[in-house]
């Protein structure tokens, strides 16, 4: 089970030898102000605060999520993570490399499509047109 909240404050507390990064959040209330909706996404409704003896976390133990006001349900969010992995530029002869980043897709399938060989050999090449002259 995760919990989900809103960063408050952040402390850096400095031991001189190590660094310590702390949070202190408003947590979510997991008992009402949580849900999973028919789709699979998880909602919640960030007015709902709760655990307010227990607002630390190091940062270490978190992840980075947003929340994006749900349209069809009024005074919810939906919470989007980016994709775990990590992200390097690549360096040769003073120039960048592409940084390419993959995210999940909506849908789990997608449906087959007849390509453009197969319309050809379907219905032969007399329906399509050799020059644009005309357009």
């Amino acid at each position: 089970m995760g919990f989900y909240g809103v960063i408050q404050e952040i402390w850096d507390l400095d031991y001189q030898k190590f660094r310590i990064r702390v949070l202190r959040c408003d947590w979510i209330d997991y008992t009402s102000g949580l849900v999973v909706d028919e789709l699979g996404f998880t909602l919640v409704d960030l007015s709902k605060i709760g655990h307010r003896n227990d607002q630390i976390v190091m940062a270490s133990q978190v992840k980075q999520v947003f929340y994006i006001d749900d349209v069809m349900h009024s005074g919810w969010s939906v919470v989007l993570s980016m994709p775990n992995g990590e992200y390097n530029d690549v360096v040769g002869d003073d120039v960048l490399g592409d940084i390419r980043i993959e995210c999940e897709a909506f849908t789990r399938g997608i449906p087959n499509v007849d390509t453009f060989d197969d319309i050809m050999g379907e219905f032969g090449s007399e329906n399509i047109r050799d020059g644009c002259e005309d357009i």
